[in-house]
């Protein structure tokens, strides 16, 4: 590890950290909006089917964007790493505000036909994009804004803003609901939130062009040209892919690291709010209020798991996770479907959400921690967004379609099976070394 020659000052650092946050926060929000919104508008893009069907065409158009992650991480990672961790995140959270505004300018299918579930694809896609590379950069990021001490819980402020997104959009959900009546809300309440996530984007950008260039990246800077002066090297994106490809095992444990602990978290948050109205029979305002507890409670959880992990070491919280996942995720998904107390409800969810944030606590650090500044942003970012897009953004699709052909416990048990497998990674991976990290 090396200090840089020039520190950052801790208010500089930590004003840094805030604004690439809450910056981080805003995006997710966008993303999440779709989600929380679906059980709404799908009528409106796709009007013809039972309810299960309609929610299937948004969950596909939920996932198609989880597969744009992988490009985006892969433009974004190598623009991050070329030109800045500062300068990709300005350009993602543009591309978020321009989904937003499109998701909520398009008219229904009942006014423009076919084009319409076209126009809400096409949004979804430059979504996937700016949070495809939103993910790389923003862990690389903070894990190197912070300093070697505390950095397991300020990095967790990555998941913790990401939750806190989810929250938000559950917030704006609880408030539209109570004041506005569902027929209101079906015909053009849900177009709200998109607008507001146009809006609190610009918000983010103006945070972000105060942000700080991290130390780790000015020093790989600094060395490139020294190295280079002439700039006659490799093309960047064969240059750092070809780097990338040198580091086959890292790539491989952030594969691994994140395989089960994506599908765990989606199918816990985002889709757990569908598998409460359509599983467990509670109404959709219950259920967006079971989701807003449990995730404000789920929040929390974060930064204490980020913080034993500075103390105990990333690989005992991660194991937390394996071994919890996969003994209890059947039974807390057999006590959900059948249950009809929301207090219940809301103790499972938080139980799962304690278990899995041994993985989203500390996820953003440990696969930083992989891999050397010069490719860490690509490195972190396209791994992860390839199994995420496999993995995390069918979830709410493979349940659906698994409800819809009668054999819904199968999905339990394929969570379970993920789980399992990034828990042999946990057993068998050393505790990560911070290459190229700050260690002030």
């Amino acid at each position: 590890m090396m200090s840089s020659p020039v520190p950052h000052q801790t208010v500089s650092r930590l004003r840094s950290i805030v604004s690439g946050s809450i910056g981080n926060l805003v995006e997710w929000y966008d993303w999440y909006a779709y989600s929380a919104f679906a059980l709404y508008f799908a009528p409106v893009f796709f009007p013809k089917g039972s309810s299960t069907a309609q929610l299937l065409n948004t969950a596909a158009i939920f996932a198609v964007g989880f597969l744009m992650r992988p490009l985006g991480a892969w433009l974004l990672g190598i623009y991050a790493d070329r030109h800045g961790r500062r300068a990709a995140l300005l350009l993602s959270v543009q591309l978020m505000a321009g989904g937003s505004l499109l998701i909520a300018a398009t008219p229904g299918y009942a006014t423009i036909g076919v084009a319409a579930p076209a126009l809400l694809l096409l949004a979804r896609l430059i979504q996937g994009i700016s949070v495809g590379g939103e993910y790389g950069t923003s862990a690389t990021y903070l894990s190197e804004m912070a300093g070697a001490r505390h950095r397991g819980f300020w990095s967790s402020f990555q998941y913790l803003t990401l939750m806190g997104g989810q929250l938000l959009a559950l917030t704006v959900q609880l408030g539209l609901q109570r004041s506005l009546s569902p027929d209101q809300l079906g015909d053009w309440g849900w177009r709200i939130p998109f607008v507001i996530g146009a809006v609190a984007a610009i918000g983010a950008l103006y945070l972000r062009t105060h942000m700080g260039e991290t130390a780790a990246f000015e020093e790989q800077q600094r060395v490139r040209v020294s190295d280079d002066p002439e700039g006659e090297g490799p093309a960047p994106s064969q240059g750092q892919m070809r780097q990338l490809l040198q580091h086959p095992r890292a790539v491989l444990t952030v594969v691994g690291l994140t395989l089960g602990g994506t599908l765990a978290f989606y199918t816990f948050t985002t889709y757990a709010q569908k598998f409460l109205v359509n599983t467990s029979g509670f109404s959709k305002e219950q259920a967006t209020l079971i989701s807003f507890v449990v995730m404000a409670v789920a929040l929390l959880f974060q930064p204490l798991m980020g913080a034993i992990s500075d103390k105990v070491g990333r690989r005992p919280v991660l194991l937390l996770f394996g071994i919890g996942a996969t003994l209890g995720t059947v039974p807390v998904l057999r006590l959900l479907a059948s249950t009809t107390d929301a207090g219940l409800a809301a103790g499972l969810l938080v139980v799962a959400l304690f278990v899995v944030s041994g993985y989203t606590s500390i996820s953003a650090v440990v696969k930083a921690e992989l891999f050397p500044t010069s490719i860490r942003a690509l490195g972190v970012g396209l791994p992860f967004a390839l199994t995420v897009a496999i993995f995390g953004g069918t979830a709410e699709y493979v349940a659906l379609f698994a409800k819809n052909q009668g054999v819904e416990e199968w999905f339990y048990w394929y969570v379970t099976a993920c789980a399992f497998l990034s828990l042999l990674v946990y057993w068998r991976m050393g505790e990560p070394r911070a290459s190229g990290l700050m260690d002030d």
